[in-house]
């Protein structure tokens, strides 16, 4: 199977395939860039070749950012929020990456944020570097809410209290916070990260095939499927876009430096900023 695209380069070793991603200069979600990882993730569902995935960056200073802001404020708004029984097509994608018979693994360097981490939750497991991996669910300040399945990946991973953390607060998330919260599964150096996780995914790819698949089709039965939840937070998401803040305080986020490099660098700050003063 051909896997070409201009952001994404995919390099397939045997049963494992690599999935580098590079849109500088953060890594915005940028709809070329989402368009693409919407095609990859259907491709990677149908390979029958392929036992395990594993995405990481280019840039070691970001894994994936948010999604585009300014695409954001193009969405149509003029008719009232509706909930649809069938999931958006950006839920579709993080439920594809999550159900696929494949083992995924996100490989997370630097700064994930925003639509960027909520692709990486719905991955079998994310691994960071110690001292640099941020998270950071930057939505609420900007008045709108992580409408890329976060409301439903966080509590699965670090519980209720702990992601609502996360969401209203709107803070850094470090990575050994991260790994002691269950966010990522493990932290190593900087140094050390590539190897260790090429190691754990070319170790899962060499086991069979079946036995891979179907454990992992297993470990899911343990908890009900997060559509209905979906599909609530896709129609919360639809309300919010349709109140006097959220465009305002978008357009305030992107005034500020959002979405530039140094801006994003300082994401956390830029959401504080926008915080309304008592």
């Amino acid at each position: 199977m051909a896997y070409e695209y201009e952001f994404l380069s995919v390099e397939i070793d045997g049963r494992l395939a690599t999935v580098m991603v590079s849109n500088p200069p953060i890594n915005l979600i940028t709809l070329p860039l989402y368009f693409e990882l919407m095609a990859l993730s259907e491709a990677l569902y149908e390979d029958p070749d392929l036992t395990v995935v594993v995405m990481k960056s280019a840039d070691p200073d970001f894994f994936l950012a948010h999604f585009d802001v300014e695409a954001i404020l193009m969405f149509p708004t003029d008719t009232p929020a509706e909930r649809s029984a069938e999931l958006n097509d950006y839920h579709a994608m993080c439920e594809r990456f999550r159900t696929m018979d494949k083992v995924t693994i996100a490989q997370i360097e630097g700064r994930v944020g925003g639509g960027g981490s909520e692709l990486a939750a719905s991955f079998d497991m994310r691994f960071g570097v110690r001292g640099r991996t941020r998270i950071n669910q930057m939505e609420v300040p900007l008045g709108i809410l992580p409408g890329g399945s976060g409301t439903q990946r966080l509590p699965r991973l670090v519980g209720r209290g702990r992601a609502l953390e996360i969401i209203l607060g709107a803070d850094d998330l470090d990575a050994e916070t991260a790994e002691r919260w269950g966010y990522l599964n493990r932290i190593f150096e900087a140094d050390e990260i590539g190897e260790q996780v090429q190691a754990l995914a070319r170790r899962i790819a060499g086991f069979p095939v079946e036995a891979v698949r179907l454990a992992k089709q297993a470990t899911d039965a343990h908890a009900p499927s997060p559509v209905d939840g979906l599909v609530e937070e896709a129609f919360l998401f639809q309300r919010l876009l349709r109140t006097e803040d959220a465009p305002e305080r978008m357009r305030r986020f992107l005034e500020n430096g959002g979405q530039t490099r140094d801006g994003e660098l300082r994401v956390n700050e830029l959401s504080a900023e926008l915080a309304d003063r008592a």
